[in-house]
């Protein structure tokens, strides 16, 4: 159980999320789909909060001593991640959404879309929606690439 709760837990930090839960329950011999299930689970439970209130609150934060700079940074990131989305997107921009979040490549997370979503003022449902099919794909994406890394790993042994 305390390895589910660690796979719960790494799944929620921004930036590394269910990219880095997903081999680490691997890593650990974790059977795969409770693993995805409570990967899943942690990386959305933080979504409905960022869409609703991160904007706000790093907008307060920002001038602040000590956390302006990484509210700035945040905010930022989150506003260079919603313009990248509207570029590509133009009609589909749920879909840009979902492959902003599924493709897993550094910063592109649960966390940047939902932030760059609330930022463009997207409709909160639909973006949830997209947010939670592109951490399935992500979850997917990173679930071949960790059993094949590790299943090399074995094999080497």
């Amino acid at each position: 159980m305390k390895k589910y709760l660690i796979v719960f837990l790494i799944s929620m930090v921004p930036l590394i999320e269910l990219r880095g839960a997903i081999p680490y329950a691997v890593g650990m011999g974790l059977p795969i789909v409770p693993s995805i299930i409570v990967s899943v689970l942690g990386n959305m439970l933080p979504v409905p909060f960022i869409f609703l209130f991160a904007r706000r609150i790093l907008e307060w934060g920002k001038d602040k001593p000590c956390i302006g700079k990484f509210f700035t940074w945040c905010l930022e990131k989150g506003e260079k991640g919603g313009r990248k989305l509207e570029e590509k997107a133009g009609q589909g921009l749920y879909v840009a959404l979902l492959l902003f979040v599924g493709i897993p490549l550094p910063g592109t997370g649960a966390w940047t879309g939902t932030l760059a979503a609330s930022i463009l003022d997207m409709d909160f449902k639909k973006s949830v929606l997209y947010v939670l099919l592109g951490v399935l794909l992500a979850g997917a994406i990173m679930l071949l690439a960790s059993l094949g890394v590790f299943g090399a790993i074995s094999f080497l042994k």
